[in-house]
């Protein structure tokens, strides 16, 4: 009840100082911290998923800014306003107006030292930030100053201490539950445990935002961790944990969730879980299948587009409406066919009668790794945005890195052995290099850089 009175009243002075602005009553009738504390009110909303508040939180943020200007000396002699202004910038507020306020401000030594740190990691400078902020303890602090100072430290140390940063994190998340700060702790959980190849962690990270943030508006951020995570930690995550946290997700957005994994897993050769993501997206919930989807019928296909069924591949592949797929979804059915006929197709060279789909072609993970540069698989959008600022709503799918140039299409004894060991030549023996189905391996391999080529110059 506490918390709605609080959030009626400072909502209710916030439309009186919109409807006169002129009269710059925002500035004259509230302090620094009745417009902070308003601004982090509205931002919780928006963690919540209320991205109808999104318009408030950028007129919030100018009224703040403005007020934090104007204010002065006297100002910050309570410790409330100072606080304030610090959680501000960690707020997402002008790094030049928490410098200029600062130095107005007459204070201790330790909340000068934090205000360095802060205004460091503002404007870019990691290193400056951590050494200033290293004997801070969060957990000393007020609450509503140590939760964002926690989250801070968390992500400037993600990178070289991320077992500390996940301390942090906790902290973080304890001190401000619920909140817009709890959220960015989650998130950035997720990803620090992917990196530490901390399955368990992964799992309840991401079983947590998944029940409480589904539908922040920074939602995407976690997509994309999510689904880095599964590929990076399928051999530790069960396809039944997999289930039970896509479960907690709208239709729709589990639909997204098992594509992008899918086609991930297709690319990396990953066909257990290919086959599973593609099952997934494919059989829907609530009577409402997604059989009929050009997208996971292709990522289906991709998994097993060498194996003994290659005729049934084939018809799959050649029933994919084309004009449904992204530009780099359509690069990968043309190089999925491209495989798919070079399987069943015999060299020249050699009788048909003598060869089986497996001697000439090697498995599909290699061949369609190249198209992991071109992951524009065509999703449908989910509200979020990549950068801390949730005004723009990108699709699920990350930019995609520029392709790296194809290798040579040589084929040496080792690649044979590794790929076609009944085929490898055997050179230490002295068998006769020129066997006409070593050229037909040859040959293969040479087309299939020529798919690769293709892959790195489609459209991203």
């Amino acid at each position: 009840m506490k918390r709605a009175a609080l959030t009626s009243r400072l909502t209710g002075l916030f439309l009186l100082a919109a409807a006169y602005p002129s009269a710059g009553l925002a500035q004259d009738t509230l302090q620094p911290y009745q417009l902070v504390r308003s601004l982090q009110l509205v931002q919780d909303r928006i963690a919540a998923g209320d991205h109808a508040a999104m318009p408030m939180q950028a007129k919030l943020l100018e009224m703040t800014d403005a007020r934090l200007r104007a204010a002065d000396a006297e100002d910050f002699k309570d410790p409330k306003n100072f606080r304030a202004l610090l959680v501000y910038g960690m707020s997402g507020g002008n790094p030049v107006t928490v410098e200029a306020a600062v130095s107005r401000a007459a204070s201790d030594p330790r909340n000068l030292a934090i205000a360095k740190g802060v205004i460091d990691y503002l404007n870019g400078r990691p290193g400056e930030a951590i050494e200033a902020l290293r004997p801070i303890d969060p957990m000393a602090l007020p609450g509503d100053l140590g939760a964002f100072l926690a989250l801070v430290k968390g992500s400037l140390l993600a990178t070289d201490q991320p077992a500390a940063a996940l301390t942090l994190l906790d902290e973080a998340r304890l001190l401000s539950p619920g909140t817009l700060v709890e959220e960015a702790a989650l998130r950035r959980s997720v990803g620090i445990a992917v990196t530490q190849g901390d399955a368990a962690r992964f799992a309840l990270a991401s079983t947590q935002y998944v029940e409480r943030y589904l539908y922040s508006p920074y939602a995407s951020q976690f997509a994309d961790s999510f689904v880095s995570g599964v590929i990076a930690l399928h051999m530790s995550i069960s396809q039944d944990k997999l289930a039970d946290i896509t479960s907690m997700m709208d239709p729709e957005r589990e639909k997204v969730i098992y594509l992008r994994i899918a086609r991930r897993a297709a690319i990396d050769g990953m066909s257990d879980l290919s086959a599973f993501a593609s099952a997934r997206a494919e059989q829907g919930r609530d009577g409402n299948t997604n059989q009929g989807d050009p997208r996971a019928l292709l990522y289906s296909s991709l998994s097993t587009v060498t194996s003994d069924t290659i005729d049934d591949v084939r018809a799959k592949l050649g029933k994919i409406d084309r004009s449904k797929l992204s530009d780099g979804d359509r690069a990968l059915l043309d190089a999925a066919k491209a495989i798919a006929g070079e399987v069943v197709a015999p060299p020249a060279s050699v009788p048909a009668a003598n060869l089986t789909p497996a001697s000439v072609v090697p498995s599909p993970g290699p061949e369609l790794a190249a198209a992991s540069t071109t992951d524009a698989a065509g999703l449908p959008p989910v509200e979020g945005a990549v950068s801390e600022q949730p005004a723009v709503a990108p699709s699920l799918d990350a930019a995609p890195a520029a392709p790296s140039a194809p290798a040579p299409a040589t084929v040496t004894a080792t690649d044979a052995a590794t790929v076609l060991p009944a085929l490898a030549p055997a050179t230490s023996s002295g068998t006769d290099t020129t066997d006409p189905t070593d050229a037909a391996v040859t040959k293969t391999r040479r087309q299939l850089d020529l798919i690769d080529q293709m892959l790195g110059a489609a459209p991203k």
